[in-house]
């Protein structure tokens, strides 16, 4: 009993220890600071402290995907969905700043004004009036439903709110972007006040790079001090041997000799299209006529040389082999001129909202029509004008010039050009009753119908496992010894590279969109020197990652060839400035072996120094520099200067500068379309898409 006792007294301390044992056996270690962090798990970002929450995003990605009707990939929806949402997130925060509000009013006021809504029937009066009471009761309704309509006016009204913060931020900053007369003064000075100078010149290359060391902590001071410039994002350099699944020779004579096979069985066939079913092409009948040109040129004249019925091939066209049998030979022109009369109605394609005709009013319309045109041709263009729903040609009494075989709807087409010049006839389309007079043709030759076998070459199941194994065979062997490269080269495969992989990219260079590969190269398992195999479309992929940047600050081995000639430069001027120093430019000159040049009509609009170049920063320093003073080692973009003004031409001075003032002005208004990527670029932006995303 006292054991019994004793177990029920710690029977929940035991339940305890038990329940964080579980715990920690089904969760993950690694998780366990997101666990105590959970406030994070629904944020997707953050901007300048904002939250953007996954559901936002999310629900955002997916209005936006529907609205693309598919044309767009996951990434660039993430993309631009990420975007907008940011863009929004500034501008109502500028606004809030500038304590400007776009209120409901503003809003409606937009909304009722849109053309669409006020020419709607649905809420106008009797009179055709637009009714403002009848909009309100018709918006109330779908919200009081919550129907899907209600959910796409109110995405439009979002959208009003979110252009009208837009335009009025960038309206209220384009109001004062203006230029002053003082500022169009100055511009006309020193765009036309000229200078005239003598200079010594000694470019940074008169030093030997050999004689200038860089350290690895001065790359590393370098990217600290000018962090702006070396923010990297995540990214990642991978390797991979590509294994296509090709047919070889064998594959190849293997299909060809299959298709062959068939050859008397399709000659003897009375139904084609039935045939091709039957026997699996991997194309299916054509209907319609081929000109020669249009055949594949190594069978064309073949096939324009044989008879109804004749099967010509096989022959290899692309990817496929092919068997043809002419099934029908005509005459026919490469080109007609026709003119015709659109009569559409309700449901047929392209139809006009005004249009009310049924399909039978429409045939009854069209056949009248064909009835006076057939008595009398010369109406044809009169009735056209009157008539045809087609603007463009009817304006122009319903000739539609010169058009291709090729370029018509099937029916119209046949009409066109199976008939005769000079028929008249009604031909249903998808877009209404056509009435068409056929004007004339030209350049008529021989064409035939083909029915055509194809059977698409492709690797066969040895082939294809052959190749597997060598992907197989070469990772497993990277996995053993890792090396990458040298096995590619032992075994003659061709390691290609895609360097810089962003964590929410899907393209991987040589590859296209292989979102499966990024996601791995970013996973949180993966790591420099792992590989895998992957089996896409068509052929095997083993990758290896070969580098890892994490978000921040550059790595200094990144950096050096960037930073490497900016510091070399520096070392060198402190070299060369030792040597620029004294009196007259002519001492300077004799002491560093070479001459004083001579600069003439110098101006800040065109720094360029005669026999170097462009020198903006030396060409500066001379406007703010005493006439007549040798000033010492002035730093340039091309080498270290000493110069001296010795003349400085004024520019007359002008009744108003009233048109420097607007040419100012304008060009900074032209330059307000980085306004948002400075605000941007200025803002604190957390971007957390990639856990979205990622593989593991």
């Amino acid at each position: 009993m006292a054991v019994l006792s004793k177990i029920r007294e710690r029977s929940m301390f035991l339940i305890i220890i038990i329940g964080l044992a579980l715990f920690a056996f089904v969760l993950d270690p690694s998780t366990l600071g997101d666990f105590f962090t959970s406030s994070k798990v629904n944020e997707i970002g953050e901007i300048n402290g904002e939250s953007i929450s996954r559901e936002e995003f999310v629900q955002e990605l997916e209005d936006y995907k529907q609205q693309a009707g598919g044309q767009v990939s996951e990434m660039q929806a993430a993309k631009t969905v990420w975007d907008n949402i940011l863009r929004k997130k500034i501008y109502k925060n500028q606004l809030t700043q500038a304590g400007i509000t776009i209120g409901e009013a503003d809003v409606w006021k937009e909304l009722v004004n849109a053309p669409f809504v006020q020419n709607n029937p649905q809420y106008q009066t009797e009179s055709g009036l637009f009714d403002e009471s009848k909009f309100k009761q018709f918006l109330a309704t779908e919200k009081e439903n919550k129907t899907a309509m209600w959910s796409q006016w109110s995405s439009y009204m979002n959208q009003i709110r979110d252009n009208a913060e837009t335009n009025t931020y960038n309206n209220l900053v384009t109001a004062g972007l203006g230029a002053s007369l003082k500022e169009g003064e100055l511009e006309y000075l020193l765009d036309n006040t000229k200078l005239n100078a003598q200079f010594v010149y000694v470019p940074y290359t008169s030093v030997p790079d050999s004689l200038v060391k860089i350290k690895k902590s001065e790359v590393q001071s370098y990217i600290k001090s000018h962090k702006n410039d070396f923010k990297v994002e995540a990214t990642r350099d991978i390797s991979y041997v590509q294994f296509n699944i090709i047919a070889t020779a064998a594959d190849e004579e293997v299909i060809k000799n299959n298709v062959v096979a068939l050859i008397e069985d399709f000659k003897q066939s009375t139904n084609e299209s039935a045939f091709l079913a039957e026997n699996a092409s991997d194309t299916s009948i054509n209907e319609n006529f081929q000109f020669k040109n249009l055949v594949n040129k190594e069978t064309s004249a073949e096939i324009f040389e044989a008879n109804k019925g004749d099967v010509v091939g096989p022959y290899k066209d692309k990817e496929f082999f092919k068997i043809s049998k002419i099934t029908e030979i005509s005459q026919m022109p490469d080109s007609t001129r026709a003119s015709h009369i659109l009569i559409p109605f309700v449901g047929s394609q392209r139809v006009a909202a005004d249009v009310t005709r049924t399909e039978e009013e429409a045939k009854v319309l069209a056949d009248s029509l064909l009835s006076v045109v057939k008595s009398s041709v010369s109406k044809f263009g009169e009735l056209a004008k009157t008539f045809s729903s087609d603007v463009g040609s009817g304006a122009k009494e319903g000739d539609l010039d010169w058009f291709t075989y090729a370029r018509m709807t099937p029916l119209f087409r046949d009409f066109c050009f199976q008939g005769k010049k000079g028929d008249i006839g009604v031909v249903k389309t998808p877009f209404g009753f056509h009435v068409i007079k056929i004007d004339d043709q030209k350049n008529s030759q021989k064409v035939v119908k083909l029915a055509t076998y194809s059977r698409k070459i492709v690797a066969s199941e040895a082939t294809e496992n052959v190749i597997f194994r060598n992907a197989e065979e070469f990772a497993l062997a990277v996995s053993k010894y890792n090396k990458f490269d040298d096995l590619a080269k032992e075994n003659k495969y061709e390691p290609r590279s895609a360097v810089g992989l962003k964590v929410l990219d899907e393209n991987v260079a040589g590859l296209g969109n292989q979102r499966q590969i990024v996601s791995w190269a970013f996973g949180k398992e993966t790591n420099v020197n792992d590989f895998k195999r992957f089996d896409l479309n068509g052929s095997h992929v083993v990758a290896f990652v070969t580098s890892s940047e994490e978000k921040g600050l550059m790595s200094a081995e990144k950096a050096t060839n960037r930073i490497r000639p900016i510091l070399l430069n520096e070392k060198k001027a402190a070299l060369i400035s030792d040597r620029l120093k004294g009196s007259s430019l002519a001492d300077i000159a004799t002491a560093n072996n070479t001459t004083v040049r001579t600069s003439n009509g110098l101006t800040l609009k065109s720094p360029t120094l005669s026999g170097v170049g462009v020198e903006p920063k030396i060409v500066g320093a001379m406007y703010n520099s005493a006439l007549n003073k040798v000033v010492n080692s002035v730093e340039g973009d091309r080498g270290v200067y000493a110069f001296m003004v010795t003349s400085k031409e004024v520019a007359t001075a002008l009744p108003n500068y009233d048109t420097n003032r607007k040419r100012i002005s304008e060009a900074r208004k032209r330059l307000t379309f980085k306004m948002y990527e400075a605000i941007k670029n200025a803002s604190d932006v957390e971007d957390n898409r990639a856990m979205m995303y990622s593989a593991n």
